[in-house]
C-alpha cells in the first residue's frame, strides 16, 4: 500500500474499508482478529489515509465506534478489543482531521473503561483516549477534561494494573509539561495516588507510575509569568501548537519576575515527605526512588549538572539523617543503597560531564569531608551516615575519572587522611576505600601519602598505652591500619611508584606490635593485634617475592595465636571481654592466613605449608565450637551488652567464615578425612540444622504461630533466619530492562545487604582493576559465615567416597526436615534455600570423573532427587530454578535409568499437578535436563518433552506459560540439529501464542494480567524464534515458506512498543543476518538502529550496538555508505556522553580496520576534531594555574583553545580512544603496502588526488600527538608518544615532495622535538620517560637528522639519560622528580634498549656510528651488565652483587624481580643485539667490558686466551638459553631472537672471547647436541646464522689444537669436534636441497632464503673441512659435491636454486693446480660430476614442461662450469667432452626456450677455450658447425620485423662467442674462420627493407666489427662470394656507413628505391 499510487488506490480504496472492517467484526469465515490481525488492520488503515482519500476517515471511525456500541447482540470481545485499538491508531495519526469524532471518543472510552469489561479491553479503551489526546486535545470541552481527569485519578486506584498504566498515560497528556496552568494542588493530589499504587505494582506498572509523577513534578520546574492583566497563567516556554496565536507576550508582562511553581528542593521534598511517612511499606519507598529516577533523567543531565549540591544535600538532610531511616543498621543500608544507584549509577555514570564528576568531587569534599573535625565554634561536624555516602561517591567518581587533575587531588589528599580518624567504623573504612581510589588513579601522590599514614600509624600505637592518650585513640589507631592496609594493596598495581623499604618497614613494625601486645592490658592488646594483623594481611598482597623471606617466621607467630583448645577452655569462669579478646586474636590471625592463601599460592603454598595451615584452622575451629557450646553459660547481659560494633557473636561467626574460607583455599590434598568429616558437621550445622539459627527462638516460634511471616526475602533485621547471601541464579537479568531499573526492584526482594564496613580485610584485596569501578562488598558476618560454609561444603562433598557422601547428604536433609524447624517457619525456610544452593553448588563443583562417579551413584542420586522433586514445586522462583538446575545437573552425571525415571515422574507431576507454579517447576526441569544431558543423550526423550512442553504453553497462567517458553528455548538450543523435524510444528505453535489473548501483555484475568507484567511471554517467543533461526542454519534459505514466516514473527515483534520485546527481536535479526543476509532490507535496519541509538532507552540502545557490531564486521564499506561519516560521529558522540555504554569501541574499531585504507583522511580528521577539544582536567588544571601567559610557541601549536560552547570538553577515554585510532591508522596503512599513502611524488605520479592520503596530514599527526603529549592525563601521553612514533617510523625513508633530495620529516623536526619536551617535565610518570626515551632513540636512528651536530635537544635527552644511568643511584630525568628504585632500573633499561637499538641501526645507517662512537666505553660495560643483571632475576639469584645497576637493598630485590622482570625480557634481545654488533666490529671496549674492566687495558688482549672472559658464561648462557626454547612454529619475533642468539655465539665462540673452554667436552658436546637440534628444527632464515656460527666455532676449536689433523688415525678424525661441525652442515644442506625426507617439517623459506642458506652452509663446509689434512680435504670435497648433486637431480620444486648456488659449486671446485693427487681423487670426483650432470640431461629427453627446462639448465651450466674452472692438469675423458658438446649443439639447433641457454654456455665454452686449455679448445672445434646451424635456421626465419627477444639473444649470444673466437686465431688461419662465419652472417642481411630488422642492424655490425678487426682476411673472403651474395653484403655496409657518415653517395639511394 506504501507503495501504490495514488489513482489506483482511489479505485479500490471503498472495498479495502470494507474488507478491513469486515475482518474487525469476523463475521463466520474469519479468524478472531487477534493482536497481530488488529495491529495490521490499523497499519493497512493508517497507510491508506495517508495515501489515499481522507473523506471517509470519519465513516471509519464511525464504523468502530458502532460495533463497540451495540449492545443487543454485544459484538465478541476480540472485535470490541480491536475496533478500540483502530480507533486509538486513527485518531492517534489524523485526530487533527476529525476533532468532532473526540467526544464521542472519549464517552465510548471512558464508557467502556468504568465497564466490567475485560481488564484488556478497559486498558485499550484508556490507550485509545490517550491516542486521541495527543492530536485531538484541543477538541476537548472544560467539562469532559473535567471528566477524563476524574476518571483517569480513579483509574490509577484500579484494581487491574495494566489500566493503571493506560492511566497514566492519559494523565500525562492532560497535564502537558508546557501548559503552566499547573498548580500545586493537582501535582500533590496525583503524586499522593501514584505512591498510593505504588505498593501493589509490579515492576511494569512503577515505570508508568515514576514516569507520570516524575512528569508533573519535572513540570514545576518550567518557570512562568503571572501576567497582570489576565488572570490566566500562561508558560513562559509555549509547548504546544495551541498557543502560537499570542506567544509572544505583551510588552509590559516582561517586567514580572518569571518562576517555576517549585524551587527544586521544595519539588525534591515532595517525595522525601512521602518516603518518611512512619506507614510507608519497603516498597513503597523502593517505588518512590524509582520517581526520583524518573525525575532526575526527565529533567536532564543540564538540570542535574547545575544543581548537583542541591540534589546531593537533599538526599543527606532530608533522607539519610533522617531518624525514620537510621533506626536499624539495614535501614541504613538499605537506604545508602538506594541513594547509591541514584548518584553512583544514574547520576555519576550516565548524567555528568567530566567537568561536572571534577565539580561534584569538589563539592563533596568541601561540604563533608572538610568539615570533619568541626574546629570553629558554631560549627557541626556532618553526620557519619552522610560521610560514608559522600566517600563513596567520590571513590566511584574517582575511578570513573581515571587521572584526578591537581585541583580534584588538592580537594581530596588532606581531608581523606583526616578521616582516617574518625570515631566511626563505617567512616574509617570508606575513606580507606576513597584513599585506595585516589591514590590508584594518581600513583605520583602514593608515596607521600604512605610515609604519611605509617607516621600516623606508629604515632597512635606508640601513644596507645599512655595514660594522657585521647579517649578515641583506640580507633584512631585502627583506622590508619586500614588506611595503611588499602594503601599496601595499591601496590602491586603501580609497582613503579613506591620504594619498597617502606613495605619492610611496616612488616617489622606490625612484628614488634605483635610481640609487644602480651605485656599489655586486654582492651589495648586487642586494638594492637588487629593493628598488626591487618598490616600483616595487607603485606600478603605483594606476592611470594616479599612473603618467602618472612614466611617461617609467621608460620611460628601463627602457631602461637592458634594453639591446639585444651580442657581448660571449656570451663566456665572466662568473662565476656575475655572471650571476646581471645576470638579477636583468633579472627585477626585467621585474616591474615587467608590474605596469605590468596595471594601466594601455589608458589609458597607447599605440602608442608598446607599441613601446618590446615592444623592450626582445625585448633581455630575447635575454639569456636568450644565458645558456642559455653556461650551458654556465660552471663547474657554483658553479651548484649557488647553488642555495639561488631558484637561477640559476630566476632565468632567471622571467625568461622574466616576459617571455612581457608580451607577453600588452601585445598583439601593435605587434610586428613576425620578433619574433612568434622568440617562437613559444623557447616552442615550452620546452613541447615535448626540449631544454626542465633535470633531468639521464642519470637521466631510466635511469627510462626500469628501468620506474621510472610517470605524469607521479605525480612528486615538483615540476617534472615541465616539465609545465604550467594547467588545460584547467575543469568544476568533477561527481562531486558534498564540496569539501574533492576538495581532499584531488587531492594524488593534483599533481606541481606552487603557493605565493605562488614570485613576490612576486603579493603587489601587486589581487585581495584575489574571494570565494574565498585567498592567490593562482603556480607554481613553472620550470612558471611553461612556462605562460606555452603561453598566449603560444595568443596568437600564431591570429595567423598560414597558411603562417606551417602551420610553427609542423609544428614543434611535430615536437618531441612527436621521436626523442631516447624516450630521456626522462618528458619525451615533459610535452611531450604541454603540446603538447595549448597547441593546445585556441589554438583556444579564436582566435574572430575571421581566426583561424578560418586554424585551419579544411584543411593546418593536417589536421595537428592527425591529432596529436589518437592522443592522443584515450590512457590519461591528462586528454589524453582536452583532445584531445576540441580535435576539437570544430576540428570547429567547419574546415567540413562535415573534420566528416564526422572522423565517419567515429571510428566505425571505435570499431568497430575494443577497448581501453576508447580507446573512452572517442571516445565524447568525439562529444559535444563535437555540443557546438561546434552542434546545427543536426550535425544530419545525430546518427542516427548516437546509435547509436554507444548502443552503447557498453550496454559493460560503467565507463570505456567512463561517458564514452559523458556524451557523450550533452551530444549531447542541443546537439541540442534536434532530438532529440526519440530521446526514447523513449534513455528505454528508460536504463531498461536501470538494470536492468543490470554499471553498478551494486558491480557488475560485480571489476576493473570497483573502477574503478566513481570513474566513477558513476548520475549521468550522471540527467543524461541531465535533459537529456531540457529536450528536451521544456512537452511533457512531453502525453505521459503519457514523464511517468511520466520520473518513475519520477527517484523511484527520488532514493531512492538515494548523495549525487552524489540530487543529479543533484534537478536534473532542478528541471526537471520548470519544466515540469509539477501532477505534483510539492511538500509531499513540501519535506519532503525540509528533511531534507537539516539533513543533514551538502554537497552535498546545497547542491542542496536551490538546490531551494528555485526553490520560493520559483515561489511563495512556498505555500512559507510549507507551510514557514512555521520553514524561514526554519532557513535564517537555516544563514547563521550555516556562512556558506560560498551562495545560502541568495537563497532569503532572494525569500521576502522576495514576502510581505513581507502580514506586516511577521513578517520583523522574525525579523531581530530576529538583532540581538539579540550578535556575537563585540562580545564580544571589550567583553571587553577589561570594560564594568561602563554609563549608563543605553546600559542601556534595549541589546538582547541577557542572557547567556542560548552560542548567543547570530551571525556579523556574518548580522547584516548581516538588516539588509540589514530594508532591503528597508521598501523594499518603503513603495513598495508600502499605506496601512495607514504610518498606524495609516486601518488602524483600515478594520479592519485594528494588530499586524501596519509602522508598529507603528517603535519596534523605530528600536532595531535604534540597535544596529546601535553595533557594531564597519563595515558593520553603515553599514547600521543605512540602515535609519534609511528609517524617517525612510517615516514623516516619518504622523500620531501618539494625537495627530492631532502627527507619529508626534516622539516618537521621542531614540532617532533616539542611533542617530546613535555613528557620529561616534572609531573612525568615513569612509563611516560620509558617511552619517551624511546622515541628519542627510534628519531636519532630513523635518518631524518643525519648530522650529528644539528640533532639537538633530542640527542641531548638521550645523551643525559645515559650519563645517569652510569651512576647506581637513583635517575632523575629532565625536571621529573626523584624515582622509585624500580622505576630507576626500568628506565636505566630503558635507556640502554634505546642505545642499544642505535648501535643496531648503526649497521645500515653509516652516520650513527659517530652517534654511538663517544659513549661505547660506558655502553659496553653497561650493556653487559645489564645482560647480567637480567640473568641474575632470572635464576632467581639468592643474592644480587652489589654493582648491580641500581643497587637495590638485597631483601627486596625479591620484590622487584617480578616487576622488573617484563620491562627487562622485552629489552635484552635488542642488548644482546648490540653486544653482538659490537663484538662483530671487534670493538676493544667491549671485550675490556666482558672482562669486567671499566676501562680498555693498555696491552693488546691476545686473541689466543686460556680463560673465557667473566662474563663469557652469562652471555652464553643466554643466548643458549634463548636457542634452547625457540619453538619451530615461532612467530617474528621469537625467530628474530634466535637470530640475534646466533650472531652473538658467532663472536662469543672466539678465542679472545671464550678461552679454551670448548675443549671441555660437556660444554662442546651441549652446544652440538642444541646446534643438532637447531638443525633439525630451524627455519632456514635462522640457519643461515646457525652454519656461520658453526663455522666460526670450528676456527676456535681449531685455533684451540695446533696439532695437525693429518697425525690423527681416520677414526679419530671422524669422531672429532671437527667432524661434529661438518656433519650438521651436511645434514643442513641435504635437508634444503632434497627435503625433508618425511616430509614431515614444511619449512615456508622464501627461494632467496633458500639460495642464502646454500650459499652459507656450502662456504661453512668448506671452511671447516679446511682444517684437515689433504686426503681427507678430498673425502670431503667428495661429500660436499655429492649433496650438490642433489641440486641437479632435483625435480620436485620449480624454482631454479642452481643457477644462484654455482658460485657455490664453483668454490666446491676450485684447487691450486700444483698440488698432488696421488690417487687421482679429484679427477674421479669431477669426473662423476661431469657424468652425472650429462645424465640428468639425457633423463630428460621426450620430456616437456618447465620443470624439465630447468633441470636440463641446470645441469648444462654446471657442467659448463666444471670444465671451465678445472686445472688442466686434470684429465677428462674424451667420450665425456664430446656428448656434452653434443648435447649443447642439439640444444642450441631445436629452437626451444633452452637454445639461448645453449647459446651461453657455447659462449662460455669458447672464449674460455681461447686461455688455450686443449680439452676446451676440443670443445671449440665440436661446437662450430652447430653454432653456424643455429644462425641458419635463425636467419631462415628472420623474415618478420620483430623477431623474439630469445632469438635476437641467442644469435647475439653466438655472435659474441664467434667474435671471441676470431679474435683468438692467428691471423694466417682468420680466412679460412671468415669464409665459416660471413655467410652465415649475410644470410641476415636484407638491405631493401625499411626499417631494417633487428637482426639485420645485428648483423651488419658484427660483419663491419669482423672487418675492422682483420681487414685483410675481410677483404679476401669477400672477393669469393657469390656475386648476389656480395651486392647484398655491399649494399647493406654502404647503407649501414651511409647512415653513419651524412649520405655520401646520394645516387645509390634512388636505385634502391627503383628496385623496390
Amino acid at each position: 500500500m506504501r507503495a501504490r499510487i495514488q489513482e489506483q488506490l482511489k479505485t479500490c480504496q471503498t472495498d479495502l474499508e470494507a474488507s478491513l472492517i469486515k475482518i474487525v467484526t469476523a463475521p463466520e469465515p474469519f479468524p478472531l482478529p487477534g493482536r497481530p490481525i488488529r495491529r495490521l488492520v490499523a497499519s493497512c488503515l493508517r497507510a491508506l489515509y495517508m495515501r489515499g482519500e481522507t473523506k471517509s476517515l470519519f465513516d471509519t471511525i464511525q464504523a468502530f465506534l458502532k460495533i463497540l456500541s451495540e449492545t443487543k447482540p454485544p459484538a465478541k470481545e476480540s472485535s470490541r478489543i480491536a475496533a478500540m485499538y483502530c480507533i486509538g491508531e486513527l485518531m492517534g495519526a489524523f485526530g487533527s482531521q476529525v476533532m468532532s469524532q473526540m467526544a464521542e471518543v472519549a464517552a465510548v472510552s471512558i464508557k467502556l473503561y468504568r465497564s466490567s469489561s475485560p481488564v484488556i479491553l478497559r486498558a485499550y479503551a484508556l490507550y485509545a483516549l490517550a491516542k486521541a489526546l495527543t492530536t485531538a486535545k484541543r477538541a476537548v470541552t472544560d467539562a469532559l477534561a473535567r471528566d477524563i481527569i476524574k476518571h483517569g485519578k480513579n483509574a490509577l486506584g484500579d484494581k487491574a494494573l495494566p489500566v493503571q498504566r493506560a492511566a497514566c498515560e492519559v494523565l500525562i497528556l492532560m497535564y502537558p509539561s508546557g501548559d503552566g496552568t499547573r498548580s500545586i494542588t493537582d501535582v500533590e493530589s496525583i503524586l499522593g495516588l501514584c505512591i498510593k499504587s505504588l505498593e501493589g505494582a509490579d515492576q511494569l506498572t512503577r515505570k508508568s507510575l515514576a514516569k507520570l509523577a516524575a512528569h508533573m513534578l519535572a513540570s514545576t520546574q518550567i518557570e512562568r509569568v503571572v501576567v497582570a492583566a489576565d488572570t490566566g497563567k500562561k508558560s513562559k516556554k509555549p509547548q504546544n501548537q495551541e498557543e502560537d496565536e499570542d506567544a509572544t507576550a505583551p510588552p509590559h508582562v516582561t517586567a514580572e519576575e518569571a518562576k517555576p511553581i517549585l524551587t527544586p528542593s521544595e519539588m525534591l521534598l515532595q517525595l522525601s515527605m512521602q518516603f518518611n511517612k512512619p506507614q510507608s511499606s519497603r516498597r513503597t519507598r523502593v517505588g518512590i526512588f524509582d520517581i526520583y529516577s524518573a525525575l532526575l533523567t526527565q529533567l536532564g543531565s543540564n538540570f542535574v549538572e547545575s544543581n548537583y549540591a542541591l540534589i546531593v544535600s537533599h538526599f543527606m538532610n532530608e533522607i539519610v539523617t533522617n531518624p525514620r531511616n537510621s533506626g536499624s543498621r539495614y535501614e541504613v543500608l538499605f537506604v545508602r543503597s538506594l541513594i547509591d544507584v541514584i548518584l553512583r549509577d544514574l547520576v555519576g555514570v550516565r548524567m555528568l560531564g567530566e567537568q561536572a564528576q571534577i565539580a561534584a568531587i569538589q563539592e563533596l569534599s568541601n561540604t563533608y569531608l572538610k568539615r570533619w573535625p568541626a574546629l570553629m565554634p558554631g560549627q557541626s561536624a556532618p553526620n557519619p551516615l552522610c560521610l560514608v555516602i559522600a566517600l563513596r561517591e567520590v571513590s566511584g567518581l574517582l575511578q570513573q575519572l581515571g587521572n584526578a587533575p591537581s585541583p580534584v587531588q588538592d580537594a581530596l589528599s588532606d581531608p581523606l587522611i583526616n578521616l582516617l580518624a574518625h570515631p566511626s567504623h563505617s567512616v574509617r573504612i570508606s575513606t580507606a576505600w576513597a584513599l585506595r581510589c585516589f591514590c590508584y588513579s594518581t600513583p605520583l601522590r602514593l608515596p607521600k601519602v604512605l610515609l604519611s599514614v605509617v607516621e600516623k600509624l606508629q604515632r597512635d600505637v606508640s601513644s596507645l598505652t599512655t595514660p594522657a592518650a585521647p579517649s578515641d585513640i583506640h580507633l584512631r589507631a585502627l583506622g590508619h591500619a586500614y588506611g595503611l592496609a588499602a594503601l599496601l594493596a595499591v601496590i602491586p598495581d603501580r609497582p613503579l611508584y613506591v620504594s619498597y623499604d617502606i613495605s619492610a618497614k611496616v612488616f617489622d613494625m606490625a612484628v614488634q606490635i605483635l610481640k609487644r601486645a602480651g605485656e599489655h592490658d586486654v582492651k589495648v592488646a586487642r586494638i594492637e593485634i588487629e593493628v598488626a594483623w591487618t598490616c600483616i594481611a595487607s603485606l600478603m598482597t605483594l606476592g611470594p617475592n616479599f612473603v618467602r623471606p618472612h614466611l617461617p617466621q609467621l608460620l611460628v607467630l601463627w602457631r602461637n595465636a592458634l594453639p591446639k583448645p585444651t580442657t581448660k577452655d571449656g570451663s566456665a569462669g572466662r568473662s565476656v571481654a575475655e572471650w571476646e579478646f581471645l576470638l579477636h586474636v583468633r579472627e585477626s590471625t585467621v585474616g591474615a592466613i587467608h590474605c596469605f592463601l590468596k595471594h601466594n599460592s601455589p608458589t609458597l603454598v607447599t605440602a608442608d605449608v598446607t599441613r601446618r595451615i590446615s592444623s592450626m584452622l582445625s585448633n581455630g575451629l575447635a575454639f569456636a565450637n568450644t565458645y558456642i557450646t559455653s556461650r551458654a553459660a556465660l552471663n547474657q547481659e554483658d553479651l548484649v551488652a557488647e553488642s555495639k560494633g561488631l558484637g561477640i557473636d559476630g566476632r565468632e561467626a567471622l571467625l568461622r567464615s574466616r576459617i571455612f574460607q581457608c580451607f577453600s583455599l588452601v585445598g583439601f590434598s593435605g587434610v586428613t578425612e576425620s578433619v574433612q568429616s568434622s568440617l562437613l558437621q559444623s557447616v552442615i550445622s550452620l546452613f541447615a540444622s535448626p540449631d544454626g539459627y542465633t535470633g531468639s527462638s521464642v519470637q521466631a516460634a510466635i511469627a510462626s504461630s500469628s501468620g506474621a511471616f510472610t517470605s524469607i526475602w521479605q525480612s528486615v533485621d538483615g540476617y534472615a533466619y541465616g539465609l545465604t547471601n550467594l547467588q545460584v541464579d547467575d543469568s544476568s537479568e533477561w527481562t531486558n530492562r534498564d540496569s539501574i531499573e533492576g538495581a532499584i526492584d531488587d531492594m524488593c526482594q534483599k533481606p541481606i545487604i552487603t557493605a565493605l564496613e562488614h570485613d576490612p580485610l576486603y579493603l587489601c584485596q587486589t581487585n581495584t582493576a575489574d571494570g565494574s569501578r565498585r567498592a567490593p562488598e562482603p556480607s554481613p558476618a553472620a550470612t558471611a559465615a553461612v556462605d562460606a560454609s555452603i561453598q566449603l561444603f560444595s568443596q568437600l562433598l564431591p570429595l567423598q567416597d560414597v558411603t562417606q557422601t551417602t551420610r553427609v547428604v542423609t544428614q543434611v536433609l535430615n536437618s531441612v526436615g527436621s521436626p523442631k524447624l516447624d516450630k521456626n517457619t522462618g528458619r525451615k525456610a533459610a535452611a531450604l534455600v541454603n540446603t538447595t544452593f549448597a547441593i546445585v553448588l556441589a554438583l556444579r563443583q564436582g566435574t572430575s570423573a571421581g566426583a561424578r562417579q560418586v554424585l551419579g551413584n544411584s543411593q546418593v542420586a536417589t536421595l537428592l532427587a527425591t529432596f529436589l522433586k518437592d522443592v522443584l514445586v515450590d512457590g519461591d522462583p528462586v528454589l524453582r530454578k536452583a532445584s531445576s538446575e540441580a535435576i539437570g545437573r544430576l540428570a547429567s552425571v547419574a546415567g540413562t535409568n535415573f534420566l528416564t525415571s526422572q522423565v517419567k515422574t515429571l510428566v505425571d507431576q505435570v499431568v497430575n499437578n494443577r497448581d501453576p507454579h508447580g507446573r512452572a517447576g517442571c516445565a524447568l526441569a525439562f529444559g535444563a535436563i535437555h540443557a546438561y544431558v546434552g542434546g545427543l543423550a536426550a535425544g530419545p526423550l525430546l518427542k516427548t518433552t516437546v509435547h509436554v512442553l507444548m502443552s503447557l504453553i498453550n496454559d493460560p497462567h503467565p507463570v505456567v506459560h512463561f517458564w514452559a517458553l523458556s524451557a523450550l528455548a533452551r530444549v531447542i538450543d541443546a537439541a540442534s540439529l536434532a530438532y529440526a523435524p519440530f521446526v514447523s510444528s513449534t513455528l505454528g505453535l508460536l504463531f498461536k501464542v501470538y494470536m492468543m489473548e490470554s499471553h498478551e501483555p494486558d491480557g488475560g484475568s485480571l489476576n493473570h494480567a497483573n502477574i503478566s507484567g513481570d513474566l513477558p511471554a513476548y520475549q521468550v517467543v522471540c527467543r524461541n524464534i531465535d533459537a529456531v533461526i540457529t536450528v536451521l542454519g544456512p537452511d533457512i534459505q531453502e525453505s521459503t515458506r519457514t523464511r517468511t514466516l520466520v520473518l513475519d514473527l520477527v517484523h511484527q515483534f520488532i514493531d512492538e512498543e515494548d523495549d525487552g520485546i524489540c530487543v529479543e527481536a533484534i537478536k534473532c535479526i542478528q541471526h537471520f543476518l548470519m544466515f540469509a543476509p539477501d532477505q534483510v532490507n539492511i538500509p531499513e535496519l540501519v535506519t532503525r538502529f540509528r533511531g534507537y541509538l539516539a533513543s533514551s532507552r538502554r537497552p535498546l540502545k545497547l542491542a542496536s550496538i551490538n546490531a551494528l557490531y555485526q553490520l560493520v564486521q559483515r561489511d563495512a564499506l556498505s555500512m559507510s555508505k549507507l551510514g557514512g561519516d555521520r553514524l561514526v560521529e554519532e557513535l564517537f558522540a555516544m563514547l563521550d556522553d555516556d562512556s558506560s555504554v560498551d562495545g560502541v569501541r568495537n563497532v569503532i574499531a572494525s569500521w576502522l580496520q576495514q576502510t581505513v585504507i581507502y580514506n586516511p583522511s577521513a578517520w583523522i580528521d574525525l579523531c581530530q576534531r576529538i583532540m581538539s577539544r579540550t578535556t575537563a582536567s585540562q580545564q580544571a588544571a589550567d583553571a587553577a594555574v589561570k594560564r594568561s601567559d602563554l609563549d608563543d610557541e605553546g600559542q601556534s601549536l595549541s589546538v582547541g583553545s577557542t572557547s567556542g560552547g560548552s560542548r567543547q570538553t570530551s571525556r579523556w577515554r574518548t580522547q584516548l580512544f581516538a588516539l588509540q585510532c589514530l594508532h591503528n591508522i597508521c598501523t594499518i596503512v603503513g603495513r598495508s603496502g600502499r605506496r601512495e599513502h607514504l610518498d606524495i611524488a609516486f601518488a602524483r605520479r600515478q594520479g592519485i588526488p594528494v588530499t586524501g592520503l596519509l602522508v598529507s596530514r603528517v603535519p596534523d599527526l605530528i600536532k595531535i600527538a604534540f597535544t596529546a603529549s601535553a595533557a594531564h592525563v597519563t595515558e593520553i601521553r603515553l599514547e600521543g608518544l605512540a602515535v609519534l612514533t609511528d609517524v617517525i617510523e612510517i615516514f623516516a625513508k619518504v622523500p620531501d615532495p618539494d625537495y627530492e633530495e631532502n627527507l619529508l620529516l626534516e622539516q618537521h623536526q621542531a614540532p617532533i622535538t616539542a611533542a617530546l619536551t613535555p613528557a620529561f617535565s616534572s609531573d612525568s610518570t615513569p612509563e611516560i620517560l620509558a617511552s619517551a626515551i624511546s622515541t628519542c632513540a627510534i628519531f636519532v636512528g630513523s635518518g631524518v637528522v643525519k648530522d650529528v651536530g644539528r640533532m639537538g635537544r633530542i640527542l641531548k635527552l638521550l645523551t643525559s639519560a645515559l650519563e645517569q644511568s652510569k651512576g647506581s643511584g637513583m635517575l632523575s630525568l629532565g625536571d621529573a622528580a626523584e624515582l622509585s628504585p624500580n622505576a630507576s632500573v626500568m628506565l636505566r633499561i630503558a635507556t640502554l634498549s634505546a642505545w642499544a637499538e642505535l648501535e643496531v641501526a648503526s649497521v645500515e645507517q653509516a652516520y650513527l656510528v659517530e652517534v654511538v662512537k663517544p659513549y661505547r666505553a660506558t655502553l659496553a660495560s653497561l650493556w653487559v651488565s645489564s645482560l647480567r643483571d637480567y640473568a641474575s632475576i632470572k635464576v632467581d639469584a639468592e643474592s644480587l652483587d652489589e654493582t648491580a645497576a641500581g643497587a637495590l637493598d638485597s631483601s627486596y630485590s625479591s620484590l622487584g624481580r617480578e616487576v622488573l622482570l617484563p620491562y627487562y625480557v622485552k629489552a635484552w634481545p635488542i642488548i644482546m643485539h648490540a653486544v653482538a654488533i659490537a663484538m662483530q666490529k671487534d670493538d676493544p671496549n667491549i671485550l675490556a667490558a666482558m672482562d669486567g674492566q671499566e676501562t680498555i687495558s693498555n696491552a693488546k688482549p691476545s686473541d689466543h686466551r686460556d680463560e673465557p672472559t667473566v662474563f663469557f658464561f652469562i652471555i652464553f648462557g643466554l643466548a643458549y638459553e634463548a636457542l634452547a626454547t625457540s619453538t619451530p612454529d615461532a612467530d617474528q619475533d621469537a625467530q628474530r631472537t634466535s637470530i640475534i642468539s646466533l650472531q652473538a655465539l658467532k663472536c662469543l665462540v672466539r678465542r679472545k672471547y671464550c678461552g679454551k673452554i670448548f675443549n671441555d667436552p660437556p660444554i662442546f658436546e651441549e652446544l652440538l647436541n642444541l646446534f643438532y637440534r637447531m638443525s633439525l628444527t630451524e627455519p632456514s632464515g635462522v640457519q643461515i646464522h646457525l652454519v656461520e656460527a658453526i663455522a666460526s666455532l670450528a676456527q676456535s676449536i681449531k685455533s684451540g689444537n695446533v696439532t695437525n689433523g693429518e697425525t690423527s688415525s681416520t677414526e679419530n678424525a671422524l669422531s672429532s669436534p671437527l667432524a661434529h661441525c661438518l656433519r650438521i652442515c651436511a645434514y643442513i644442506l641435504r635437508r634444503v636441497i632434497s627435503g625433508p625426507q618425511g616430509g614431515a617439517v614444511h619449512d615456508g623459506a622464501s627461494p632467496a632464503e633458500k639460495v642464502k642458506l646454500i650459499v652459507a652452509a656450502f662456504e661453512a663446509f668448506s671452511a671447516v673441512a679446511a682444517y684437515f689434512g689433504p686426503s681427507k680435504r678430498e673425502d670431503f670435497r667428495a661429500i660436499a659435491i655429492t649433496l650438490y648433486c642433489g641440486l641437479l637431480k632435483d625435480e620436485v620444486t620449480e624454482i631454479d636454486l642452481v643457477g644462484p648456488t654455482l658460485q657455490a659449486l664453483k668454490t666446491l671446485l676450485d684447487r691450486p693446480a700444483n698440488l698432488p693427487d696421488p690417487d687421482n681423487r679429484y679427477g674421479r670426483i669431477v669426473h662423476g660430476l661431469l657424468s652425472a650432470c650429462l645424465l640428468n640431461v639425457d633423463a630428460m629427453s621426450g620430456r616437456e614442461g618447465p620443470m624439465c627446462n630447468k633441470k636440463i639448465k641446470s645441469n648444462l651450466l654446471a657442467a659448463v662450469l666444471i670444465l671451465t674452472v678445472l686445472p688442466t692438469t686434470v684429465a677428462v675423458g674424451r667420450p665425456v667432452i664430446e656428448h656434452c658438446c653434443f648435447i649443447i649443439s642439439q640444444k642450441l639447433v631445436e629452437r626451444s626456450e633452452l637454445s639461448l641457454t645453449a647459446a651461453h654456455c657455447a659462449k662460455t665454452l669458447i672464449i674460455a677455450s681461447t686461455t688455450g686449455n686443449p680439452i676446451l679448445k676440443q670443445c671449440t672445434r665440436l661446437l662450430l658447425p652447430g653454432l653456424v646451424e643455429c644462425l641458419a635456421k635463425a636467419a631462415a626465419s628472420s623474415d618478420d620485423a620483430t623477431p623474439s627477444d630469445q632469438v635476437l639473444a641467442t644469435v647475439g649470444e653466438i655472435n659474441k662467442a664467434l667474435s671471441a673466437l676470431f679474435l683468438s686465431l692467428s691471423e694466417d688461419i682468420r680466412p679460412r674462420a671468415l669464409g665459416v662465419i660471413m655467410p652465415v652472417l649475410i644470410l641476415f642481411l636484407d638491405p631493401v627493407r625499411q626499417p631494417p630488422t633487428p637482426l639485420h642492424i645485428q648483423s651488419v655490425n658484427q660483419l663491419l666489427s669482423l672487418a675492422a678487426a682483420s681487414p685483410t682476411a675481410f677483404k679476401d673472403v669477400t672477393g669469393r662470394l657469390e656475386p648476389s651474395v656480395r651486392e647484398t653484403l655491399e649494399t647493406s655496409v654502404r647503407q649501414a656507413l651511409g647512415g653513419k657518415t651524412a649520405t655520401a653517395e646520394p645516387a645509390k639511394p634512388q636505385i634502391s628505391l627503383r628496385s623496390f
